[in-house]
């Protein structure tokens, strides 16, 4: 019988029935009369699983080793149970191997968890103190740690039958966070801001679908560990990019902490019920467990060498292309399946709409580089319930070749951060007409390969990482003086125009010139080709008073200020009014992209390029770097697919000037009619529509201002 025993008496119990079980799946499993342990090391020699009542603590040695997977099924043993691992084996950092048993380990596939890391130089797998990670530390590291927790997994998802993906070419974005969204909100009941349940309130789904967004993309919720060096500052990791559990939500933003499985499926079967998706930013190519010198929390005291990329002729030492210390090592084939099956288990289980993955390169990444064919992409593409959900990509890392945008493969979609460089270039006075036209088409430079369709392009202008669409316009450098480092974190290259002044004003005239740009931007972003993500709170003016790397905040730099709804109630209710043009007007949100080019059969150009008199784009014109204002002509009657059969879609206009001084465009001539009504004027907020200009016409477009028309049949 294997070796069950208490660490506070050494005592030997043997009343306890420990059966081989399964090594399948893994993690820790009810069926409803036990519970079934599995968990995977090629270089362990021994696993305990340990069981906790209070701080009482049992230790159960799991049986049985399969194919590189302890496991062992506990009868008796059901929901509720605090868990943990402890692991032996052989500690030798020289040669990649960190087991330490004294070390309470988290199970990387536990659904839950309870409790908050409390840094204590015990959850350090050698002497911290020395600073010398080849010595040993015996200290017990258990009161110190979170536990795991065994769980129910039934939950009724009523009303999700039948239920719909959004199309992604009806697809809109909202990125935003749990706990900063709600925590400020004043509909919401006060013991319910910040948490799974305020967010899934009716306030709060109501506003969303007022607005008029069909997907919400939430930053990290996966379990993760605040940072000593922040919480030594009196700061937190606010955005949650720190991840240590990939199958569970963090339990502090559960408003019922023993409950905050069920809490985070409400939340989501009442957004669905609201029609809206949900997208979860997910944090897999690193962990909260650092370098060399950071703690043992997982998965370093499982399998280091398996579960890390390690430097290879000093397996000491990780590969950091993630600049946070270490780098998951999605070479393994055991590392990949466990990515797979959080992947899945979120969308089968808590029926999760999508994924954004951050620093997505590094999945791709083998030992030579990046990869289409990567072990890991290669997992993904082929899964059957993962290509019925949204795959975006962060198409960037800080490793050997980490900038792919464009690069990755059929299937998925990727942050363009091309597009939200050269609109805040363009409407700065910065880039020229040329280097605008390709983002607002869907950059089919970058994407137009393989049959990939438009909606590839993640269009952004603003996002959690940098300055919010408010402070875009009303800063010229960061301020990120509460952050406590002197100002030097965050990044320098904000493509960012204060107007005149830095910070808040009351002049009149800059006032009313940044209201314009941040017009300018919303309709830049939401009458493009791709897909638009619309960063939260900028809707309405949400400012973080200047600091671009807000991570560390959790206070009112990040939480949404509601306050401002109705400051900002104007820019509130143009975006509102675009969304909602967007939705009505296909044509400027084609999945096929648009490229120039004249169909003989048709004879129609799906986009043609108007220059200030009317005519078309010439060479001379994209050259001339003084260019500032130009239209883009969107037939109607281009076609929606590949058969050849005119599409009856209105045909639109979209006027843009750069330019710091008044315009004068000549409407130019458009099959089908004779006129052109004006939709959107960004100078004129609530422009009504139904004012109609003629062909020939001269419209004085306004210093930096865009027109959105349609054509008059």
């Amino acid at each position: 019988m294997p070796r069950i025993s208490s660490p506070d008496s050494g005592a030997i119990v043997t009343n306890r029935v420990v059966e081989e079980g399964l090594p399948y799946p893994f993690g820790a499993h009810w069926d409803g009369k036990g519970t079934n342990f599995a968990l995977f090391s090629a270089n362990a020699t021994k696993v305990e699983v340990c069981l906790f009542d209070g701080d009482k603590e049992t230790r159960i040695e799991l049986p049985e080793y399969t194919d590189e997977v302890f496991h062992g099924y506990l009868p008796d043993v059901g929901p509720g149970t605090f868990y943990g691992y402890r692991v032996h084996g052989p500690y030798e950092p020289e040669k990649g191997h960190r087991f330490n048993p004294n070390k309470l380990l988290l199970d990387p596939y536990a659904r839950a968890h309870a409790g908050q890391l409390e840094w204590n130089p015990a959850v350090f797998g050698y002497k911290m103190e020395t600073g010398d990670d080849t010595t040993f530390d015996e200290r017990d590291s258990a009161p110190f740690m979170p536990k795991c927790v065994i769980v129910d997994p039934d939950f009724d998802w009523a009303g999700e039958a039948g239920r719909q993906p959004v199309p992604w070419d009806q697809t809109i974005i909202y990125e935003t966070h749990v706990k900063g969204f709600t925590k400020l909100h004043p509909d919401v009941p006060e013991k319910l801001r910040g948490t799974y349940a305020g967010f899934g309130s009716k306030p709060v789904v109501d506003y969303l679908c007022g607005l008029g967004i069909t997907s919400v993309e939430l930053l990290p919720i996966h379990t993760f560990i605040n940072d000593d060096y922040l919480l030594n500052k009196k700061l937190v990791n606010y955005w949650g990019y720190n991840s240590i559990g990939f199958f569970a939500p963090d339990p502090r933003y559960a408003s019922d902490v023993p409950n905050s499985l069920r809490e985070f499926k409400e939340m989501v079967a009442r957004l669905h019920a609201g029609g809206l998706e949900v997208i979860l930013d997910v944090v897999y190519n690193h962990t909260a467990e650092g370098n060399e010198l950071g703690p043992t929390l997982s998965f370093k005291g499982i399998d280091n060498a398996s579960y890390y990329r390690l430097m290879p002729d000093k397996p000491r030492y990780y590969i950091n292309d993630t600049g946070t210390g270490n780098t998951v090592n999605l070479s393994n084939a055991r590392v990949i399946q466990m990515v797979a099956d959080s992947l899945r288990y979120w969308v089968r289980e808590m029926h999760i709409d999508g994924f954004r993955f951050d620093l997505g390169t590094i999945l791709a990444r083998e030992i030579y580089g990046f990869t289409e064919q990567s072990g890991f992409l290669k997992a993904v593409d082929q899964d059957p319930l993962l290509t019925t959900v949204k795959l975006i990509a962060e198409p960037w890392d800080i490793g050997p070749g980490g900038y792919q945008v464009g690069g990755f493969p059929p299937g998925w979609a990727e942050w363009n951060d091309k597009f939200r460089d050269t609109a805040r270039n363009f409407w700065r006075g910065k880039a020229p007409v040329s280097a605008l036209a390709p983002r607002l088409v869907a950059s089919g430079d970058m994407f137009n390969h393989q049959g990939r369709r438009a909606w590839a392009s993640i269009n952004f202008v603003t996002a959690h990482d940098g300055f919010t669409l408010n402070d875009w316009a009303s800063y010229n450098e960061k301020h990120n003086e509460a952050n406590g480092e002197n100002n030097k974190d965050g990044s320098s290259n904000n493509a960012a125009w204060n107007c005149g002044i830095e910070g808040p004003t009351d002049d009149k005239a800059i006032v009313a010139l940044r209201e314009r740009q941040k017009r300018n931007m919303l309709a830049t972003l939401l009458f493009s080709q791709g897909t638009p993500m619309l960063l939260g709170g900028d809707e309405f003016g949400r400012t973080q008073n200047g600091n671009n790397n807000a991570y560390c905040q959790d206070s009112e730099i990040s939480w949404f200020d509601w306050s401002l709804t109705t400051e900002g109630k104007d820019l509130l209710a143009f975006t509102k009014r675009l969304i909602k043009l967007l939705g009505g007007c296909s044509v400027l949100r084609r999945s096929r992209f648009l490229t120039g080019e004249h169909d003989p059969d048709l004879d129609v150009r799906d986009v043609t390029w108007i220059n200030a008199n009317g005519g078309p784009m010439e060479d001379a014109h994209w050259k001339d770097g003084n260019m500032k204002c130009f239209g883009m002509l969107l037939d109607g009657r281009a076609q929606k697919t590949g058969i050849h059969k005119p599409a009856e879609d209105q045909t639109m206009l979209m006027i843009l000037n750069g330019f710091e001084g008044l315009v004068d465009f000549t409407m130019p001539e458009a099959f089908g009619g004779q006129a052109w009504e004006l939709l959107v004027d960004t100078n004129i907020p609530d422009t009504k529509g139904g004012e109609d200009f003629p062909f020939g016409h001269m419209y004085q477009v306004t210093a930096r201002s865009l027109l959105l028309l349609s054509l008059k049949k």
